[in-house]
This record gives C-alpha cells, sequence and structure tokens, in this order.
C-alpha cells in the first residue's frame, strides 16, 4: 500500500496549526535563516512547539533549508541544521549540496530532501541527486506525467510535486533577474519578483507588440484533477505554495485538496492510504476561488501547451462575479449584474476591475445590498460592461474564521464485563477495556469502581456504548463490542472520567508515524558526469559542494552567479513562451519568424531568444555590467 500526503506551507506557528487542523499530512515552515522566503522565518522555539503539535496526528513538519550557503556561512548552517534536528523537524529541505557533507559526519538520522530550487526536470537529474544522499526529490512545476513517469523509473527516491498555488516562470533555482536588477537572490530568498513586473513587448527594431503588460506573469496552478495521475504516476507528496500567504488561504486549500485525496483513497482503499491519522470533520466548506489566485492553470501536466499567461492580473483578482450594469456616481452606487444566480454581496466586501491599462483596480463596499455596491472610493476609470471581480468575501472570511473542521483520530473500545476474582456470580462486576487507536497504540484499563450490579443490564449496554462513543480531546472513540449478561452500574460521570482516562493515556503515548524514506550518498546510482556542466546553473557557492561535484568525477567551471555576475548568463529558462502566447510560433502557429525580442522596463532591455529544439525561451540582458 502506497502513502500519499498533503504538504501544506506555514508562514508561521499559527498557520502551521492550522494546516494540521484542515487536514494537511504535513508542513513545510522555515527557521530563523537560510529558507527561499526571508519574510517568513521562525525561531527554533515556534518550529519545536509545532513539531510537538503535528506529531500528536503523527503528521510531519519539514524545515525549509533551501537556499545556496556562501562558505563563510557553514558553521552556521551546520549548528542551525542541528537546532532544527533537535525541535523535532522530521526532515530538511534543502538547495545546497554542502548541507549533506556537513550533516553526513555527524550521523544526521533525519532525511534530507532536494528542494525544487535544485531544478530536477530529467531522469538524470534525478539520478545525480538520488547518489548524494537525498531521500526525496521535489520535481519541476513544468513537467508533464509522461516526464514524472520516466524519472520514477530510474530512482527509488521518494517523489514530491506542487499540485496548487503562484508558478514561478523561470525554471526554479535558475532565475537570476533579481538578482541582476537589485542584488536580491531569488537563490538567497530575496526574490523582487521582477516576472510580476510590465514591459513593453517589441521586435528588435522597436517596434511594439504589447505595451504596459505582465508579459512574465503567469497563472496561478491548480491540480486538484490530476491528483489521481500524479499518483499513478509515482508521486507521493502533493505540495501547497504559499510561505507567504496568509491563514484563510491555507486553510481553504489545504481543505479542499484533503478532500480531494481522501476521495482518491475511498476509491482505491487497498492501494492508498493517508501519510498521518486523524479524520477531519465539519467546519467550513473550501471555495479556492475566493481566496488568492491569479486564474488557473493545469500547465504542462498533459504534456501540452496552453494559455498559461495572466499579462494582464499579475495580483490576484479573486472570482468574476458579472459585469458593471449602472453606475450612479453621485450617490456612489453600482450595480452589478451578476454572472451567475447565487451572488450574494455582502458589507465590507472587497472588489475590482482591470483598467485599460491592464491596472488591478480596488475598492471596498461599504454597504451592498441585492447587487447593488454602495461605496466612497467607485473608481473614477469603471465604465458599465466591464467585467467586476470580488477578491474579498467578507463572509467566506468569517466563516473560514469561525467554523473550523475538527481533527480527530479515531480509538475503538471492546468491553468485557466481569468478575475480577473470577468468583461467585454475585460478586460486583467489573468493565476490563481494550483501547486501540487508529495508529495502533493499545491499553488496558479496568473499571472496578461499581458498587452494584446494572438493574437492566441491556439499557446500561445502551449508556455505556452512547457515553463512551464520543469524544475527548483530539480523540474520537467508537465501542466496538460490550460482552456480559451482568454489567456494574456506572454512572455518567464514571463513564466521563473513564473515556478521559483512556484519552489521556493514549495520549502519553508517542502516536506510531508512517516512517519517511531515508538514504545515504551511493556512487553506484551516479550518471556519467563528463558530459555534464556545472557552471553558474550549477549554484556551486562554496568549497564543499565543489568538493563533492569534483569527487564525484564532475568538472566545476564557475561558480554561483551571485559571486560572479558573469556577464552573457541567462537570467531565466522557461517552459513558457511569448511567441507561442501570441500565436507568433513557428511550430505552432506556422510563423516564419523566430528572431529576438525584447522585453522593457524603465529603459532597461532584456532579450528573449527561443530555443525550439526544446520548446524553452531564455531572458538575457544585452549589455555588459562592466
Amino acid at each position: 500500500m502506497r502513502t500519499l500526503e498533503l504538504l501544506a506551507p506555514a508562514r508561521n506557528i499559527d498557520i502551521g496549526i492550522a494546516a494540521i487542523d484542515c487536514g494537511a499530512d504535513a508542513v513545510y515552515i522555515a527557521g530563523p535563516a537560510f529558507g527561499a522566503r526571508q519574510a517568513a522565518g521562525n525561531s527554533i522555539e515556534d518550529i519545536r512547539a509545532l513539531c510537538t503539535y503535528a506529531h500528536r496526528f503523527g503528521a510531519r513538519i519539514f524545515a525549509a533549508f533551501n537556499t545556496i550557503i556562501y562558505d563563510h556561512e557553514l558553521d552556521e548552517a551546520f549548528s542551525m541544521a542541528m537546532a532544527l534536528k533537535d525541535a523535532g523537524a522530521d526532515a530538511l529541505i534543502v538547495q545546497d549540496p554542502a548541507l549533506t557533507r556537513l550533516i553526513d559526519k555527524e550521523g544526521f538520522g533525519i532525511p534530507v530532501h532536494a528542494s525544487t530550487q535544485c531544478a530536477i526536470r530529467t531522469a538524470e537529474d534525478a539520478m545525480f541527486y538520488s547518489s548524494l544522499g537525498f531521500s526525496r526529490l521535489i520535481l519541476e512545476r513544468e513537467l508533464s506525467v509522461s516526464q514524472i513517469k520516466d524519472i520514477r523509473n530510474v530512482t527509488d527516491c521518494e517523489l514530491e510535486f506542487f499540485v496548487h498555488g503562484a508558478l514561478c516562470v523561470c525554471y526554479s533555482g535558475q532565475c537570476y533577474m533579481s538578482e541582476y536588477i537589485d542584488g536580491r537572490s531569488a537563490n538567497r530568498g530575496a526574490c523582487i519578483q521582477a516576472c510580476r513586473s510590465k514591459y513593453d513587448l517589441t521586435d528588435l527594431s522597436g517596434k511594439m507588440i504589447s505595451a504596459n503588460r505582465a508579459h512574465l506573469s503567469l497563472k496561478d496552478l491548480n491540480l486538484k484533477d490530476k491528483i489521481e495521475d500524479l499518483a499513478d504516476a509515482g508521486i507521493c507528496s502533493f505540495k501547497i505554495e504559499g510561505r507567504l500567504k496568509n491563514i484563510s488561504y491555507v486553510k481553504n486549500i489545504v481543505r479542499e485538496y484533503s478532500n480531494a485525496l481522501d476521495k482518491l483513497i475511498e476509491k482505491r482503499p487497498r492501494e492508498f492510504r493517508r501519510a498521518s491519522f486523524g479524520k477531519v470533520r465539519g467546519g467550513f466548506t473550501p471555495i479556492p476561488e475566493k481566496t488568492f489566485n491569479r486564474g488557473y492553470t493545469e500547465l504542462y501536466i498533459a504534456g501540452e501547451r496552453g494559455d498559461w499567461a495572466c499579462p494582464d492580473t499579475a495580483k490576484s483578482t479573486g472570482e468574476e462575479i458579472g459585469t458593471v450594469s449602472v453606475i450612479d456616481r453621485k450617490k456612489n452606487l453600482l450595480t452589478v449584474k451578476p454572472a451567475g444566480t447565487s451572488l450574494k454581496l455582502n458589507n465590507g466586501d472587497g472588489f475590482c476591475i482591470i483598467a485599460s491599462k491592464g491596472e488591478i483596480v480596488g475598492f471596498r463596499g461599504d454597504i451592498c445590498s441585492g447587487y447593488t455596491i454602495n461605496s466612497r472610493s467607485i473608481p473614477e476609470n469603471i465604465r458599465p460592461g466591464q467585467k467586476i471581480f470580488r477578491n474579498i468575501d467578507t463572509a467566506f472570511e468569517k466563516e473560514l474564521d469561525r467554523n473550523i473542521p475538527e481533527r480527530k483520530i479515531s480509538i475503538s473500545l471492546d468491553i468485557v464485563s466481569g468478575s475480577l476474582s473470577g468468583e461467585c456470580q454475585e460478586s460486583i462486576p467489573s468493565l476490563m477495556i481494550s483501547a486501540t487507536s487508529e495508529d495502533g497504540r493499545t491499553i488496558r484499563t479496568v473499571y472496578d469502581g461499581a458498587t452494584q450490579k446494572a438493574d437492566n443490564a441491556e439499557r446500561m449496554k445502551s449508556l455505556i456504548a452512547n457515553q463512551l462513543s464520543k469524544s475527548t480531546d483530539i480523540y474520537s472513540f467508537t465501542v466496538n463490542s460490550i460482552v456480559g449478561d451482568i454489567l456494574p452500574f456506572v454512572p455518567v460521570s464514571g463513564l466521563n472520567a473513564l473515556r478521559r482516562q483512556i484519552a489521556e493515556r493514549i495520549d502519553a503515548m508517542p502516536c506510531k508515524a508512517l516512517q519517511l524514506m531515508t538514504s545515504s550518498p551511493d556512487k553506484s546510482k551516479l550518471p556519467d558526469l563528463a558530459n555534464r556542466p556545472f557552471n553558474y546553473k550549477s549554484n556551486i557557492a562554496n568549497r564543499l559542494s565543489r568538493e563533492i561535484i569534483e569527487n564525484y568525477g564532475g568538472n566545476v567551471t564557475e561558480k554561483a552567479y551571485e559571486l560572479t555576475h558573469r556577464d552573457g548568463a541567462e537570467l531565466m529558462r522557461t517552459k513558457y513562451c511569448i511567441r507561442y502566447q501570441y500565436g507568433l510560433c513557428p511550430k505552432y502557429h506556422s510563423s516564419k519568424d523566430n528572431s529576438d525580442l525584447l522585453l522593457v522596463n524603465n529603459g532597461r532591455k532584456f532579450v528573449l531568444s527561443f530555443d525550439c529544439a526544446r520548446c524553452e525561451m531564455t531572458v538575457k540582458c544585452p549589455e555588459s555590467r562592466k
């Protein structure tokens, strides 16, 4: 039976706990440093507290340690890795191979996962990182199901894949545009998100093709309908992007994908199981469209190109609710022609339109009645017929905040009544109880506090079953059987105390969590490195990473881009293609022109070149910086 894991993001401990409560099997979160989101760091003590909470459900906490490491940081990186392990982290998510060398000497004892920043998108890439001792590979987002299967065929490592959230236009770990523009490295967690900025698109002569649009901005990923295909391809961990997202986003999306995984397991119970314990019950109904999104795409998962871009909506627009019908500026009133029949507007809702130059213009609805919005801040450039979006649904936000799901670990009870001494029938019987949690913890206890036999055994059985088949703390009890025709009389207070006692004893025992795969360096898995380039794209920023590559027979020709800023570097390489997006592709649209194009922003030019043999686009800067 294969284990499937839903992996959720957390900016902080509160969001991490909410993700666990809503059904996540694992959470990834950064410690104080070395995480690829500088704005999402956490103290070691918060990591420890989150681990304690998650481990009650057999859920896992993965520490994001996915930046490149400079030589002067190696000692600090080692100390932090040991602190995260001591805090209870179940694995480290790592970009820099140096960390494997640092911790290998100490018998680290917890798995190390190769970050998506490692840009693993081929079978050869997978073999390489497997040979270094990574037990899990987090694959590139731009892969198809067929390509994932190819990787599955060459490695025994666990495979993780993003299924929801924001998309980087560039291959992960190989974007140097932020570093080039502002000295803030994406590989160091400081990306300025240049891909969401606006550019003019021109040909080399300066002829305008499309002005002032976020030409490199992609829609958000949504692969909920592809979960089964991904599981069949070999994915074991389904990852949600969003370590900078707020708590309502994480609750909403985690609940949606947890439900999807549960449905798959209900459909194929002999093949799959969840990676943690505890059934999530009740609470809000998830609606992904109501939290942050730029529109959705399935990207390249089917091995086909499509409409991936959102050049007009680099920010979240939320859900489209209809079109503007009537505007009365004197009374600050706006009427919406709804797109469907179920639209209900609420006081305080947030709305937006896409203005003529692609700007997202937002405003609040002070008073909403029917399809009419009364607002003191209706945009000047709003016009009848424009699409209108709701990016804050106050009623839904309140529902997320108030109607919290409950996650309960089931405990089954088998009860036998009888005499403790085994002597005469007239002695007052006791209850002998066997309790087994869904993860396999078992205790036995005896209730011998009765002073008399029950007058009506059947009524007593019913009372015992009803009173013990309730919830206490994170545990949900079910009485499987009650054996015996003579039962003691046990008051309701006694049964409640018995249930609490069982819960406390079970909780004192560690949850029997399912084991993560571990691995160690193995040169026998190593692919031929003779023809593999180890240039600036390999992100080698310290002596240990260089030694690892050279000891394995590789030839390191240059250091990481952040250390050299070499001229002529590809600032991006991407599966996304602007020529395809605008119907100018030689392969798909029979265009005869494959010449370079330009992106222009405030006088700075970037050259777009097209590698049609690989069906990829590159972004470079034409001028020298020296």
